[in-house]
């Protein structure tokens, strides 16, 4: 006989400031995403390049780019192609690892990186960094600090 395991409900507390953040999060990522598509760009693109950009000779491998944007190997090779027709990105073999691939950050991906970026950081002030105060952002960095660590050591289990 199966022993049932009692549901520990979400109090009206929880379940409002749960709530709040999957809203939060869904109208600022919809936001953010529809403040990019004039540059052609969507919020996967855009952390695509952020990552290139901030990588060592402005490439990164393949597994660990799909790492960084938790993405799927395959959905992340999808999206590398389309970023290569628009030729933001190329795919270099690696050298070491004749399996491993590359992918590159090229002249024209970082040039809209910096052509873009300013945009985003406006876009990320104006819907949200500017609406809380400078405690607030300390509030909520300490809140969902914990959060993010047990996530990230979560990560490789996923």
């Amino acid at each position: 006989m199966e022993t049932e395991t009692a549901t520990h409900w979400l109090s009206d507390a929880e379940q409002c400031a749960w709530r709040t953040h999957l809203d939060v999060n869904r109208l600022l990522t919809h936001q953010l995403e529809k403040d990019l598509q004039p540059f052609g760009l969507t919020m996967n693109d855009y952390e695509i390049l952020v990552n290139l950009s901030e990588s060592d000779e402005r490439r990164m491998r393949m597994s660990d780019l799909a790492a960084a944007t938790l993405q799927s190997k395959s959905r992340l090779s999808h999206q590398i192609t389309r970023m290569e027709t628009a030729g933001l990105v190329k795919r270099e073999h690696c050298e070491s690892d004749r399996r491993g691939l590359f992918a590159v950050l090229t002249d024209l991906g970082m040039e809209t990186m910096q052509r873009v970026s300013p945009h985003h950081v406006a876009s990320v002030r104006k819907h949200f960094i500017d609406l809380l105060s400078p405690e607030a952002l300390a509030d909520l960095r300490k809140a969902l600090g914990p959060v993010a660590e047990h996530l990230h050591g979560h990560r490789g289990k996923l």
